[in-house]
């Protein structure tokens, strides 16, 4: 047997790459090509034939005829009836020969969006798979539909929407937006325009040429629109800003902004409501124009209306998640549905860029708000450096199809954090190379790292950063857990978390549902079911707590040891019924309750990735 560092040494494939162990003892696995569309899909990886996998170590078996399995994958990944369209080259397979056996390495490139999405069998919607560095899951219909959608260089937002016209635009929106553009250019040609002509210039009204059908567009209506014209469309639009300035673990914020029926939820009118806020209390240093007039802000107020109107023009408003923006104590968080459409390293280099939605990208630049030529984020990155913060690190969830920007305003080491750093660590602390501290650092502030968020920090390798790790988790320093990409490490000693500080790994709206097609509940939550009764009761059971924006102690635990009665409960799981935070509920009430007897825990590691915790029976 050897272990998951041993194996990764041997294949040289590198800490932070995702892989499949299969045997292929009998021929080529029929479940590679399920593995074949989720890679292809989600991030890439690769399928080793010839290892058989167990919880914690690998078996090398071996392939018995290598050249017989490489052409029967040629012949599969050729045919359009077995695979959408070819992804691998000669150089992706390779055979290796460790310990004496040969191993068909085969490595799966993530396509571009315009190839998604990859499936198999001929069946779009039967055969289509993502990765959740877990294993391989189908995809929804509604899944596919949005890869599908997303692959195309149609305008999302230039749909023309049946049943839908003038009546469903708000007309104080409407009123205001043109205040706006008139202000800024009095002498435009589109102001002078009848109505109807003006809403066709700005992309909110398309006539299609080859139909003749006409009517307000998609994008006319995520501007101006009413709020029930806006979930007739949309059932699942949803936008959500909150504020979390204060350290109190029952209140989840001090402040919201979301549809409650108490203002018309547009983006125009969500964009003015919520930048005033974003930028309250930023110090605004006294300086004069070429007029002798003052300078009203700063390259930091630049960059976050950068970010609050890419968030808002680059979402894909057409999927289940919501636009979500948090203001926490030393952080902004930005999430907007849909992946980047182009690669990340693009995004920081700037000058290119690949809007998902250009009418609504118009409709906003009309009146001074965000960059057509893709140097948006280069405004953000330029503010941050400014400041000296932690430049701005974006995170692409590919199995929920979300992109994440997190804001810090953090000093780079301050020096709180330097001086708790060198407790652990001691006099070894001024042995460390840059990177290292660096490593140590990020951990710290984030609560856990992995390869690829340090990647956006130094000029490192990607692979003399996983050595770095490596030596970091040797030396007792740091923990590691999960594997491949999802491979995550944290301070030794500190409990686990899923989000960094003010940034969590799932924001949803009031539903607070669990998603049934890629977040599956894990074993420990006895395979609960979305549509069950079981967990229904359970959902009711959770709801005095949930519903409550500060509730009581007491009836927190009650409710926790009422849910945990007679089965084991994953931390998210639990999460999600309360609607808290996972590291609130694990410090403030399962730590105290498992420490006084009321909890016990499904394995003996406190740090088990299925850790799930059941309550205590009286007696016992």
């Amino acid at each position: 047997m050897i272990t998951h560092d041993d194996l990764l040494q041997f294949l040289g494939i590198g800490e932070n790459a995702d892989f499949e162990c299969k045997l292929a003892d009998g021929g080529l696995p029929k479940s590679l090509w399920e593995t074949v569309s989720a890679f292809a899909n989600t991030a890439g990886g690769y399928i080793i034939l010839g290892i058989r996998q167990t919880e914690h170590d690998y078996e090398i078996i071996g392939v018995k005829h290598p050249e017989t399995l490489k052409k029967t994958f040629w012949d599969g990944h050729n045919n359009i009836q077995k695979l959408s369209v070819p992804l691998c080259h000669e150089s992706d397979i390779r055979m290796m020969i460790v310990n004496s056996r040969t191993l068909v390495v085969i490595h799966i490139p993530a396509v571009q969006r315009k190839q998604r999405p990859v499936y198999i069998n001929g069946n779009l919607f039967r055969g289509c798979y993502k990765r959740n560095f877990e294993g391989d899951y189908h995809c929804s219909e509604m899944e596919a539909r949005q890869m599908l959608r997303d692959s195309t260089d149609d305008p999302l937002d230039g749909i023309i929407l049946h049943g839908f016209g003038l009546g469903d635009l708000d007309q104080e929106s409407l009123k205001a937006y043109r205040q706006r553009f008139s202000a800024r250019d009095p002498d435009h040609p589109y102001l002078g325009l009848p109505e109807l002509d003006f809403f066709h210039n700005l992309g909110a009204w398309r006539k299609d040429r080859h139909t003749g059908e006409e009517g307000i567009t998609l994008a006319g209506l995520l501007m101006f629109g009413r709020e029930r014209s806006l979930l007739d469309a949309l059932p699942h639009f949803h936008l959500d800003y909150q504020e979390q300035l204060t350290d109190d673990p029952e209140i989840r914020w001090t402040f919201r902004l979301t549809l409650d029926g108490k203002w018309t939820p547009n983006l125009f009118n969500f964009y003015f409501r919520i930048y005033p806020r974003l930028v309250e209390g930023i110090d605004v240093p006294f300086k004069l124009d070429r007029n002798a007039v003052r300078l009203g802000e700063t390259h930091v107020h630049e960059a976050l209306r950068e970010a609050l109107v890419n968030t808002l023009i680059h979402a894909d408003h057409q999927i289940t998640k919501p636009i979500a923006i948090i203001r926490g104590r030393d952080s902004y968080l930005f999430q907007n549905p849909g992946r980047l459409r182009i690669p990340r390293d693009a995004l920081y280099q700037g000058g290119i860029s690949d809007p998902r939605n250009p009418s609504l990208q118009k409709m906003f630049g009309f009146i001074g708000l965000g960059e057509k030529a893709g140097s948006g984020f280069q405004k953000i990155l330029r503010a941050w450096r400014e400041q000296h913060w932690w430049l701005p690190l974006v995170r692409l969830d590919p199995v929920m199809e979300l992109t994440r920007v997190w804001l810090p305003l953090i000093s780079m080491i301050p020096e709180e954090v330097e001086k708790e750093l060198r407790s652990i660590i001691g006099d070894a602390y001024d042995s460390l190379s840059e990177d290292d501290r660096l490593i140590l650092v990020m951990a710290h502030r984030m609560d856990e790292v992995g390869n690829e968020d340090i990647q956006q920090y130094s000029r490192t390798h990607p692979r003399d950063i996983g050595e770095r790790l490596k030596y970091l988790v040797y030396q007792g320093w740091l923990d590691r857990s999960g594997h491949g990409r999802g491979t995550r490490y944290r301070l030794k000693g500190r409990s686990h978390t899923d989000e960094l500080p003010g940034l969590p790994g799932r924001i949803a709206p009031d539903s607070e549902h669990l998603e049934e097609s890629s977040e599956h509940l894990p074993v420990s939550s006895e395979h609960l079911k979305k549509d069950s009764e079981q967990y229904a009761a359970l959902l009711e059971l959770a709801r005095p707590v949930r519903e409550k924006h500060k509730a009581d102690k007491s009836l927190v635990i009650h409710v926790i040891l009422e849910l945990c009665a007679g089965r084991y409960l994953e931390l998210r799981t639990l999460a999600e019924f309360l609607d808290r935070k996972p590291d609130s509920i694990r410090n403030h009430y399962i730590a105290p309750l498992i420490k006084n007897g009321y909890l016990e825990t499904r394995f003996p590691e406190p740090n088990h990735p299925q850790q799930a915790y059941r309550a205590v029976k009286k007696g016992n």
